[in-house]
C-alpha cells in the first residue's frame, strides 16, 4: 500500500503513531497482513470493519523493539490519511509514517524507544530531507480523528534519546 510522491516532494517529516490489532493486543502477524492486504476477516470481529482498509506505514517497531520496514523511504506510505500540518494537506506526501505496537493508553516499551531513536537518527544522517525533520504524532496531524501515539507516548524520553548522541 504505497506508491510514488508527487513530482518534487521529498519527506520533511515523520509521523509517530501507534497501532494494535485487535485493539488493545500485541504480537500475532495482524499488523502485518492489514499492511499488505491479507487480513482474515473472520479471525476477529474488529477484523471486518477494517479488512478492506489500504493503510501501510514505512516501518513499523514492535512491542520487544524489533524493526521492520514495509515501505521504502523514498515511496509515499499510506499512514497518515486526513491529514493537515504547517498548513500542508496530505501529510502522506511529504512524511514517514512510524508505527509503534501500542496504544493509547498501555505505556511504551523502552526497547522501542531505543529503536525509535536510533531509526530517527538514521534517517536524519542517510536522507537529506530528514536532517532537520519535525516529530509528530499522528493526532498532531488529524486533530480530532486521530489520537495516536496518545498519552501513554513519552515525548521527553524519545528527545531525551535523541540528544544523547
Amino acid at each position: 500500500n504505497c506508491d510514488a510522491r508527487p513530482p518534487d516532494c521529498v519527506p520533511n517529516l515523520i509521523v509517530v503513531h501507534g497501532i494494535s490489532l485487535p485493539p488493545g493486543e500485541f504480537g500475532g502477524p495482524w499488523i502485518d497482513l492489514l499492511f499488505t492486504n491479507k487480513l482474515p476477516v473472520g479471525a476477529h470481529p474488529y477484523f471486518a470493519g477494517i479488512a478492506d482498509a489500504r493503510v501501510s506505514a514505512h516501518f513499523l517497531i514492535r512491542r520487544g523493539g524489533q524493526l521492520v520496514q514495509y515501505v521504502p523511504v523514498d515511496r509515499r506510505a499510506w499512514h497518515a490519511g486526513d491529514s493537515n500540518h504547517a498548513g500542508r494537506s496530505c501529510c502522506n506526501d511529504f512524511s514517514i509514517g512510524i508505527e509503534l505496537e501500542g496504544d493509547d493508553s498501555t505505556p511504551y516499551e523502552t526497547a522501542q524507544y531505543d529503536c525509535l531513536a536510533e531509526l530517527i537518527r538514521s534517517l536524519r544522517l542517510q536522507v537529506d530531507s530528514l536532517a532537520e525533520a519535525e516529530i509528530v504524532g499522528h493526532s498532531d496531524i488529524a486533530p480530532g480523528r486521530k489520537t495516536d501515539p496518545g498519552e501513554a507516548f513519552d515525548w521527553s524520553a524519545l528527545h531525551e534519546r535523541l540528544a544523547a548522541v
